[in-house]
């Protein structure tokens, strides 16, 4: 019998938590005591199957991954959170236990229904050690938790994925809404009015959303743009400050 941590209590690890506990051992760790679930004194020996890493990205990420492994002794780590790419092949390179990269999707406030609405990828090294057998154990973790599944070809495409066609491009989206938000008040329209002449055209094509233009703030898009620093993303945060100035919010 072996056991589960999910190491980082936030909104995303506490979900994570609580939907792998209904089928398997899991505990749970967080630099703040208060969030830690009582953990059961009989399953203190069991041995560690996954480290399931749910915190922030930052610059002693690795560093801190590096710690986490010594500490815990896991027979592998699947990392949630959304990080810089090449992340999971350097950290990778510093263990010789198997590293999973499973970028995690949803909003917040309904992390739970959409975990179960969308398959969650995953990805891992080629040259992973025990490579089969870690994607085997978390494919059945998932499965019994009630997630779909499948396996991307490497952790950089779906790192990449995680930061452009997700939060990225969402944040391309609500640009334009901006954008066309500031000529339709320059020229004194109305704004629903003037993108009613695109409701045809996407509910047949579903290439014309209408976004609400307002500023993105929050923690996911625009920081997200700092992990890949890519000059032409990078726009989007500009977009974002100036239509901030001149909508005086």
């Amino acid at each position: 019998m072996k056991k589960d941590i999910v190491i980082g209590l936030g909104e995303i690890g506490i979900i994570l938590h609580k939907l792998f506990s209904k089928s398997f051992i899991v505990e749970g760790y967080d630099i703040n005591p208060k969030l830690i679930p009582k953990n059961l004194k009989k399953n203190e020996l069991l041995p560690v199957r996954f480290l399931h890493i749910c915190i922030p990205y930052t610059k002693n990420f690795n560093s801190q991954i590096i710690k986490l492994e010594k500490k815990f002794n896991p027979q592998g780590i699947v990392i949630h959170s959304t990080i810089k790419p090449l992340t999971t092949s350097n950290i990778q390179r510093k263990l010789q236990i198997p590293v999973i990269y499973s970028a995690t999707r949803g909003v917040h406030k309904r992390m739970l229904k959409d975990l179960r609405r969308y398959i969650k990828f995953f990805a891992i090294e080629n040259n992973a050690p025990n490579k089969k057998l870690a994607c085997t154990e978390f494919v059945k973790l998932l499965k019994k938790s009630g997630l779909k599944t499948k396996q991307m070809s490497s952790p950089i495409t779906l790192e990449l994925g995680k930061i452009v066609c997700d939060t990225s491009y969402y944040g391309w989206l609500i640009n334009f809404a901006q954008i066309s938000k500031i000529i339709a008040d320059k020229e004194k329209v109305d704004y629903d009015e003037m993108w009613s002449f695109s409701n045809e055209i996407h509910k047949f094509l579903s290439n014309r959303p209408k976004m609400f233009p307002g500023f993105i703030g929050g923690h996911c898009v625009i920081p997200n743009l700092e992990l890949l620093n890519d000059n032409s993303l990078n726009q989007i945060k500009q977009i974002n400050n100036l239509f901030k100035k001149i909508s005086n919010i």
